[in-house]
């Protein structure tokens, strides 16, 4: 939610309502916001992020059967030139510490780049889904990946189209992955009481699935307006205090009828 521009030393990518923005570690950056009002979903990576190996031929090129192209993808455009000595502060992130430096001249006093290391940024919205006439697993859904964990991306698409097919997902256990999912918009059809914003820990082992009554609602529909980012990651999670001070006490209780 919200809008501004990323502004790195390699040039700025304006981003709004939707955007994914990756940015390398070693980049430099900054985030500057249009408005006040802004909501984003923040994945720290010490791994670098590629779009997934299936949907690339040899030499790196997405292949057709890709959801998404390199055309999607948005480069820094306005190479912004601060040629000014001072204290510039950067804060660099080392091993779960923050460390300060400061710089004598500006960071963004370069005139040129070349290279295939940059930020950029890519739509949830340019996410082109595949959809079957039975249900597909999440992986049709991934965008992109590390050795760690992977991202997927939830669109509005059209859902089973077998004659006899029931839309909603069917109850599974995650063995090899902690799933989080993070509700962006749009009506959730395997959840109740789901609202902008929420996320869910579904930890591997815990069978889980839609609501009661979901599975029954879903029949005869055709499409779904849903938009949600999944993340899955191969080692466990850890719950923080902070998330503690989040949490919907009687969540747990939505599953009862």
């Amino acid at each position: 939610k919200g809008t501004g521009t990323l502004k790195t030393q390699l040039g700025n990518i304006t981003f709004g309502y939707g955007d994914y923005l990756l940015v390398p570690r070693g980049m430099i950056y900054q985030m500057h916001f249009d408005t006040e009002d802004n909501r984003l979903f923040i994945v720290e990576s010490k791994r670098p992020i590629y779009t997934p190996k299936r949907y690339r031929n040899w030499f790196g090129q997405l292949l057709e059967h890709s959801p998404f192209c390199e055309r999607d993808f948005r480069r820094p455009s306005e190479l912004e030139i601060f040629d000014e000595l001072g204290d510039f502060t950067i804060k660099v992130k080392k091993e779960d510490m923050m460390h300060e430096y400061i710089y004598a001249s500006h960071p963004f006093d370069i005139v040129g780049w070349d290279g295939y290391n940059y930020p950029y940024a890519f739509s949830i919205h340019d996410f082109e889904p595949i959809t079957g006439r039975v249900h597909l697993p999440p992986p049709i859904h991934q965008t992109f990946e590390t050795d760690a964990f992977v991202i997927c991306s939830f669109v509005p698409r059209l859902y089973d189209y077998h004659p006899e097919s029931i839309p909603a997902p069917y109850n599974h256990s995650n063995i090899d992955s902690d799933e989080v999912l993070y509700y962006v918009d749009g009506d959730f059809m395997s959840r109740n009481n789901i609202e902008k914003g929420n996320i869910t820990l579904h930890p591997a082992g815990i069978p889980h699935g839609p609501h009661p009554g979901a599975t029954e609602r879903s029949i005869g529909e055709k499409v779904t307006e849903e938009l949600a980012v999944m993340v899955d990651t191969f080692k466990p999670l850890k719950v923080t205090e902070e998330a503690m001070k989040i949490l919907i006490k009687d969540y747990h209780k939505s599953w009862l009828d």
